[in-house]
């Protein structure tokens, strides 16, 4: 949920997915391994000259300009402190020689480039070797450049494959830490309608533009039980059509604004929840910094405002509406990118409105890594981290709230009410106590596992309890806890709680 929009173009998003989704080694296998053009040049991917069961890139330099280029944004930065040596295979169709530009960019010390000049071999593959410690560079850069012919007029096709710097191809989304202590968390237990818990809850009704809120948004936010409320295990933030003053305003649309009155920083997020119906609804999942300057808000309140969006940092854990139905999105919002946001992706799941899924945030000293129903689709983790890219190093607070209309677009003219329904808000760090079991003295075995799991040490178990990576308690045996029975269990990875004597171990266990 955005403090502030200037502009939001779902397309825009999507090339964005693009352009952020690499990392070497870049071998035109997939369809986002995609270059940015500029000054009349052009990119695709087609099959290769030679093997055409191998996709390679086609770089075409036209007549138009002097200098031309492409690039790529890398995830997952080349870093010239572990390797100063790109490579690629290039490719011409002519017996001529040319000079190849790879240049780095946006990194923490100045771009660098490196010139190589090929072979004349027409119409078969060099190897070609870009050795940057001949230039001095050092450090790590997140953007790839190539040019071609830097002055020269004459239009012509190329092809290059297998740029590399060294790397081994992984999962940019892969988890740098695991978070697995409950800490704080609100399951909304009532199962009578209640209000929400003012000891976790603050609502937020203060419109900070002069009694409205930003982005055009045609609700109010109120503290009545009309519009948020615990029942049967789970909260409803509801909007609602009716005619509403607030702060002198009157606006079409009310609904709910809860400010946790619990901040935190670094940890494992999950909220499972289900989404509101109808066009022009905006619900949103998400944090702002707690020294964030914001009429009303409630950290504001008790004397910590003293930061200006976006320099307190926002994460937007979910956010539905701002594209097709069933569309949800992630973002982060920095002074290096805000409103707009290039630092964002999004997906489509299913049936939001009907199904529950569990939104989550794997938030670390490292990166940010967003994920939906435990698959992660998306990670933030800047080269340079600084004031203006990561201002992640202080704790941030919740948000829960439904908007109407403004960037959402035009509200559903038959739209009455819709809740968004969640069913608990968890979070989890790695807390450090001096009573944790030595963890060597403990053998888990087999691991992988189908059907059973053996314990052996010479320490005396009180229980065990088995968690699935949401958190949840799936099994518990306080008797013959050498051993547990899991075939009941689905396959997938579990954390496995050994207890003994008031003290903790904790097992990963992978069941298939």
């Amino acid at each position: 949920m955005k403090v502030l929009y200037k502009s939001l173009v779902l397309i825009f998003i999507l090339i964005v997915h693009l352009s952020f989704s690499q990392q070497t080694p870049i071998d035109f296998s997939d369809p986002s391994h995609n270059f940015t053009v500029w000054n009349g040049s052009t990119f695709v991917i087609l099959p290769g000259p030679v093997d055409s069961n191998n996709e390679t890139g086609q770089f075409f330099r036209s007549d138009s300009m002097d200098e031309q280029g492409y690039y790529i944004d890398l995830n997952r930065p080349i870093d010239l402190d572990i390797e100063d040596e790109i490579t690629m295979r290039f490719y011409a169709f002519d017996a001529n020689a040319h000079d190849i530009v790879v240049k780095l960019e946006n990194g923490a010390n100045p771009n660098v480039e490196v010139i190589v000049t090929t072979p004349v071999n027409p119409s078969a593959w060099s190897d070609l070797t870009f050795d940057f410690s001949t230039v001095g560079g050092t450090g790590a850069y997140s953007r790839l450049v190539i040019r071609i012919d830097d002055g020269s007029n004459i239009p012509g096709a190329f092809r290059i494959d297998d740029i590399n710097d060294g790397n081994v191809a992984s999962d940019p989304n892969a988890i740098d830490i695991e978070y697995t202590d409950l800490v704080w968390a609100d399951e909304f237990d009532s199962t009578i309608p209640a209000a929400v818990d003012g000891a976790k809850w603050h609502h937020q009704t203060t419109g900070p533009n002069g009694g409205q809120w930003f982005n055009g948004e045609q609700q109010h936010y109120t503290d009545r039980l009309d519009n948020s409320f615990v029942e049967n295990g789970f909260l409803n933030v509801v909007a609602k059509r009716e005619t509403f003053m607030q702060d002198g305003v009157t606006l079409d649309y009310t609904s709910a604004r809860l400010n946790s009155k619990f901040a935190f920083t670094y940890g494992r997020v999950d909220v499972r929840a289900k989404l509101p119906a109808g066009d022009g609804t905006w619900p949103a999942i998400w944090t702002l910094g707690k020294n964030v300057s914001e009429v009303g808000a409630y950290w504001q309140t008790q004397g910590f405002g003293t930061t200006s969006w976006p320099a307190c940092g926002e994460i937007d854990i979910m956010e539905h509406g701002l594209g097709a139905t069933n569309h949800t999105s992630s973002a982060i919002h920095t002074p290096s990118s805000f409103g707009n946001t290039v630092n964002t992706d999004s997906q489509l799941i299913s049936d939001v409105a009907n199904n529950f899924h569990i939104y989550s945030v794997n938030w670390s000293p490292n990166q940010i890594t967003f994920l939906v129903d435990g698959i992660a689709f998306y990670t933030y983790n800047p080269p340079v981290k600084n004031a203006s890219t990561w201002p992640f190093d202080l704790e941030q607070y919740f948000i829960l709230n439904v908007a109407m209309g403004g960037i959402a677009g035009t509200i559903d003219p038959t739209f009455t009410q819709s809740p968004m329904v969640i069913d608990y808000v968890r979070v989890y760090q790695n807390t450090l106590s001096t009573d944790e079991l030595n963890i060597n003295n403990i053998r888990v075995f087999p691991n992988p596992a189908s059907t059973e799991i053996n314990i052996q040490t010479n320490i005396n178990i009180d229980y065990v309890e088995v968690y699935d990576i949401f958190g949840k308690l799936v099994l518990k045996e306080s008797k013959t806890v050498n051993s547990i029975k899991i075939g009941s269990l689905s396959s997938g990875m579990y954390l496995l709680n050994i207890y003994s004597e008031g003290k903790k171990a904790v097992k990963k266990v992978l069941i298939n």
